[in-house]
């Protein structure tokens, strides 16, 4: 097993990125993910990689295009606004059926709000955030390990699909310091017969565009886009459960909300409560189906959000709105208490309401 060691979460997914093969990062500073780009900045001279501070966040993501068009895995990352900046060149990554991995270290919002932690981006990412019909892949790290963990697993994804991926993490995930292994991995290799390599002579000139004129053709192109989409709705759902096995109570959360949520469900099981929790890893796709399963012997649910209610859309939707779904919820940047959460869990168990 390979040793832990302290990192902050920044830097411990940039490190995961070196080492599952990404060469090419280009990126913009903002709070509260600027060590990722610092980390790059003195790593990737080293190994022979590049690191580009663009002139905008809008640069940035063009040049993850041009580099994801070439075969080669790339990444950015960027918080919140930088994000919205970067939603055009997203659309274009998924229109052109583009692999690459974008890190999003969520701050408050909306405008430049602040530079707390937050999970208001959660309609962005998992709606695809820029124009056009598109999903990404949206990871969800609830600790440091994950954020290395989950590197490995989005660009994997990433190829294997075509599909942009997004990992959602928070500023509290980017800023935390956790003991992480990062353990010697011989990254996945994926044919790309697609990329732009050259011909050599051998081949015909591989096109990728995103743009398409004749209505027919365009449509063509979104329709077997989202068959791809489908396959990966039903293959790649990620969850984990927790004391679910005779919940009456179940409680959907990620990121740093199931780690506080994690602790309610504890102390709501020492009152007599028989509470569980569903912890959603792969926001699109959202786990509906451990939601389903829930739903047959649930009560209640209880989704706990760092904004004013995204994921609870998604939560009701899964279980066909057949048992009721409250809200528990901090905005702002703040982070509800585990006493909050209780509370919540408890006026559920009585029959009433969050407020």
């Amino acid at each position: 097993m390979a040793e832990k060691i302290l990192m902050k979460g920044n830097e411990a997914l940039a490190e995961a990125a070196i080492m599952a093969g990404c060469r090419h990062y280009f990126g913009y500073p903002i709070t509260p993910q600027t060590e990722v780009a610092a980390y790059m900045a003195k790593r990737m001279p080293k190994i022979g990689g590049t690191f580009l501070q663009a002139e905008s966040e809008i640069a940035a993501i063009n040049m993850v295009i041009g580099a994801a068009a070439a075969g080669k895995r790339a990444m950015t990352s960027s918080s919140s606004p930088g994000i919205s900046l970067k939603s055009e060149g997203i659309s274009y990554m998924a229109g052109c059926d583009l692999p690459g991995l974008i890190v999003n270290v969520q701050r408050g919002g909306p405008g430049l709000g602040g530079i707390q932690p937050s999970q208001s981006d959660y309609f962005q990412a998992t709606r695809g955030g820029g124009h056009g019909d598109y999903h990404l892949l949206v990871l969800a790290p609830s600790s440091v390990q994950e954020m290395a963990d989950l590197v490995f697993k989005g660009f994997e994804l990433s190829e294997k699909y075509r599909i942009p991926c997004m990992l959602l993490a928070d500023g509290t995930m980017g800023q935390m310091m956790e003991p992480v292994s990062l353990p010697e991995r011989t990254p996945e290799t994926v044919s790309k017969p697609w990329a732009l390599t050259g011909t050599n002579g051998q081949r015909k000139p591989n096109i990728i565009n995103s743009l398409a004129l004749a209505p027919h053709e365009l449509e063509a192109w979104n329709q077997v886009r989202f068959q791809r989409y489908a396959t990966v709705q039903e293959q790649e759902q990620m969850s984990e459960s927790y004391l679910m096995e005779d919940a009456e109570i179940c409680v959907v959360a990620f990121g740093i909300a199931a780690r506080v949520s994690q602790n309610a469900v504890d102390t709501a099981r020492a009152m007599g409560i028989r509470a569980g929790m569903i912890r959603p890893i792969t926001l699109w796709p959202f786990p509906e189906k451990a939601l389903k399963a829930a739903a047959e012997h649930c009560k209640a649910f209880v989704s706990v959000e760092l904004n004013m209610g995204q994921m609870i859309e998604d939560v009701r939707l899964s279980i066909e709105c057949k048992k009721p779904v409250s809200l528990c919820c901090r905005t702002g940047g703040m982070i509800p208490t585990p006493e909050e959460v209780v509370q919540a869990i408890v006026n559920v168990h009585q029959g009433g309401k969050q407020a």
